[in-house]
């Protein structure tokens, strides 16, 4: 049996964990106050007077306000010299200005009335002429604006909101390696819990337990769990699965501490592996390690990809995207959203930069077999990554 795997149950792995002893600080008024900052420099370089931000994660990330996209227009109009003014339904004013971190003006609409029209009201009455929208928000927002901008010129946020959130601060790495922690843990836990024939749902709900006990916002994240020729679709396939002697098992997760990501897969076997199972977590290996050796500052995002994909090629897989292979992209950025610009892709020629965040998951697929995925996250420093997890040390020992 592979160390660590098996030999108890969930009921004991739960009453033996907590949340860790000394949590890290959440982001505070004076950080989002630094962005905002940030953003009108970066507008003013872009020669945008104003931006809109739309309800989601990158509101969230300039205002500290938690709130959803819907069909009721949410957000934030930053002009580049003056106080934020924040647009949103009337009887919303009193939940929005509980979540709210930075002091703002509140611009509200009742349910008959128009808030974009609202909103150009108030792009008006800054003299805006160039105005950056969120590149998330949807297009009825992009379409009803246009329709009430006039002679504004409606331009894309991404330079300002991407050049903002890709870097992260001091104080967003330690959430993420706080978030990591305890999702790693987890790992650890959930793999001594498996035993022939449990099956997939309750192994989603251990992991979503251990997050709760372990202090994360709200549970998992998400959960995905995969046994057996499973393992072979990158998220898998409808049903419970039930574990059964010698299954390869992939366990993708993650949580959320002050918004800020998890996101770790470990692949294992339940029993013995086979020397097909061992060779190619071997070369996953080899891939990810290459990855993460290759960043240095300055380099493209795609040049990370490209190593790992020369890794699995040079042992007979792909190329490129063909199976069995690598089917997808080596990583992704992460931080608030759990997929984020910057991409590890052929095509991203974003230069790496420190602060930066990324996943390491250069996945092999072997169809109609199973499937090896290794992720674990990095972040870029002034001499080349550092690890927020360290990675899998082995298939035989994967948790050490």
């Amino acid at each position: 049996m592979t160390k660590g795997v098996g030999g108890s149950t969930a009921q004991i792995e739960l009453s033996q964990i907590s949340p860790p002893a000394q949590r890290v600080r959440r982001i505070g008024a004076d950080e989002h106050q630094q962005r905002l900052d940030k953003a009108r420099r970066l507008m003013t370089d872009h020669g945008v007077d104003a931006m809109i931000v739309n309800a989601g994660h990158s509101l969230r990330y300039f205002t500290g306000l938690a709130w959803g996209a819907t069909e009721r227009l949410v957000a934030m109009v930053l002009p580049r010299k003056g106080e934020p003014v924040m647009i949103c339904p009337a009887f919303e004013i009193g939940s929005l200005e509980a979540g709210m971190k930075i002091p703002s003006t509140v611009r509200s609409w009742e349910e008959d009335e128009n808030p974009y029209a609202l909103t150009a009201a108030v792009l008006r009455e800054m003299s805006v002429d160039t105005v950056a929208l969120d590149p998330l928000a949807s297009f009825l927002t992009a379409n009803e604006l246009r329709k009430q901008a006039g002679s504004m010129s409606l331009v894309d946020a991404s330079p300002v909101i991407n050049g903002c959130r890709m870097y992260k601060s001091a104080a967003e790495l330690d959430l993420m390696r706080e978030a990591k922690a305890i999702t790693l843990e987890v790992h650890r836990r959930t793999a001594r819990i498996l035993a022939p024939g449990i099956r997939a749902s309750e192994v989603r709900h251990f992991i979503d337990s251990a997050h709760r006990t372990m202090g994360a916002d709200g549970g998992s994240s998400f959960c995905a769990v995969q046994f057996g020729e499973a393992t072979s679709y990158p998220h898998g396939v409808p049903g419970d699965q039930q574990l059964s002697e010698g299954d390869i098992v992939l366990i993708d997760t993650g949580c959320l501490v002050d918004g800020y990501n998890a996101d770790i897969t470990r692949t294992y076997v339940f029993g013995e592996p086979t020397e097909h199972h061992a060779r190619m977590w071997e070369l996953e290996h080899r891939a990810q390690k290459a990855a993460f050796d290759a960043v240095r500052p300055g380099v493209p995002c795609e040049d990370i990809d490209a190593v790992a994909r020369r890794v699995l090629e040079g042992a007979g897989l792909g190329p490129d995207y063909r199976l069995p292979g690598l089917p997808h992209r080596t990583g992704h950025g992460i931080g608030l959203s759990i997929h984020e610009p910057a991409y590890l892709v052929r095509g991203d020629k974003t230069p790496l930069a420190p602060g930066m965040c990324f996943s390491n998951e250069p996945m092999i697929v072997i169809p109609g077999a199973f499937g090896i995925r290794l992720e674990d996250h990095f972040y870029v420093t002034e001499e080349g990554a550092a690890w927020f997890t360290e990675p899998s040390p082995s298939l035989e020992a994967p948790f050490g």
